[in-house]
């Protein structure tokens, strides 16, 4: 009989949670859910070595473990910090850490330029959901922004390097989900940025998925850009057979009647992608007959996306032929085709002078 796994006792925000050794503080609070799930910009389950750079997810440890009960000196990095046995930790109760997390913030939006009305992640960006909740009514920030050349990295992403926050996720999706990665982090404190080095395109059957994990609007999707908002499309989940090995097949359509918009991963509630898609199925699939829709998809996150689905994944019956009796709507841009109301019983040219109304048929 296998020994039984002792298991942690951990305390977060006066809610009890048993977890197994070896657990981020940020993954035992995801565990219990709700308000006290510290955010995270950087950190990604699903990509090994994510995490530790935004600090977003600073939390307080008010105490150590059941064997060493002091309390760690500063704040620590909850996707980062490994719980122990009998740990506190204090996050949406310590006023220490809301007030350390607005100043991250506002690290966060120094150089982030201010153009959500134009920016394709609006509605989606973790950022704002972050700054919404988080951060000040203004800046103390009195210098000029950061703004970077444009770079060309191929013709279905496009990167807008002023937007970015240096969280590491797209490096970490090309490094470890494609066969080849072709950009990085290059330069180092203010210049560092996301580039190619040698400009060229980034080439790869499931390089897309760096528009998914990105949290703001520094990768996004060149075929959607400037289409339409995400909170005017109808999200709904469809699949499909996918001849590559890799890719689950398994999306979220963007639609807006019969018209597919773009085409995501599926996400959790935590905005993480749950299964890889390939380019095929992100960037040549825009029909609807080249997939099998399942139904509306569900989207937990708070957003005005989750009030907009489609009942049944139907089409909303059109009312006016109803008030019509049945006729087609139509028949109103064709009346003078169907109707015979104007039509004159005599030739008009044959007629002298002006003509009246006696001389059309009368129904």
């Amino acid at each position: 009989m296998a020994e039984e796994k002792k298991l942690f006792k951990v305390k977060i925000d006066n809610i009890s949670v048993e977890v197994e050794p070896g657990t981020t503080i940020l993954n035992a609070a995801r565990k219990i859910g709700g308000d006290i799930v510290p955010p995270a910009m950087c950190y990604y389950s699903k990509l090994q070595g994510s995490g530790g750079k935004c600090r977003t997810c600073l939390v307080k440890v008010s105490k150590g473990s059941d064997a060493d009960p002091r309390p760690m000196p500063k704040l620590v990095a909850s996707c980062r910090t490994t719980v122990m046995d009998g740990m506190e930790v204090a996050n949406i109760t310590s006023p220490e850490v809301l007030d350390a997390r607005k100043g991250v913030v506002e690290f966060l939006l120094l150089n982030h330029p201010l153009d959500c009305p134009v920016c394709d992640q609006a509605g989606e960006c973790h950022l704002q959901d972050l700054s919404y909740e988080h951060g000040a009514d203004s800046t103390r920030y009195e210098f000029k922004r950061r703004t970077f050349d444009r770079v060309d990295i191929g013709d279905k992403i496009q990167l807008h390097m002023t937007r970015c926050i240096l969280c590491y996720r797209c490096v970490f999706t090309a490094d470890q989900l494609t066969e080849k990665r072709e950009h990085g982090v290059l330069g180092r404190g203010e210049a560092a940025e996301i580039g190619t080095y040698i400009q060229q395109s980034l080439d790869n059957n499931f390089i897309g998925n760096v528009i998914d994990v990105c949290p703001v609007g520094a990768l996004t999707d060149k075929t959607f850009r400037f289409k339409n908002r995400v909170w005017f499309l109808k999200p709904v989940d469809a699949h499909r057979e996918c001849h590559d090995p890799k890719c689950c097949g398994k999306t979220v359509l963007w639609m807006r009647g019969d018209e597919i918009f773009r085409v995501t991963a599926r996400k959790d509630k935590y905005g993480e992608v749950e299964e890889w898609i390939c380019d095929t199925c992100r960037f040549d699939k825009k029909e609807a007959k080249d997939w099998i829709i399942e139904g509306p998809r569900q989207i937990e996150r708070q957003s005005v996306i989750s009030q907009g689905h489609y009942v049944g994944v139907h089409k909303p019956k059109d009312p006016l032929v109803d008030v019509l009796d049945g006729r087609q709507p139509k028949l109103l841009l064709d009346i003078h085709n169907i109707s015979e109301v104007n039509k004159p019983n005599v030739d008009l040219s044959k007629i002298q002078g002006p003509a009246h109304s006696d001389d059309f048929n009368k129904k």
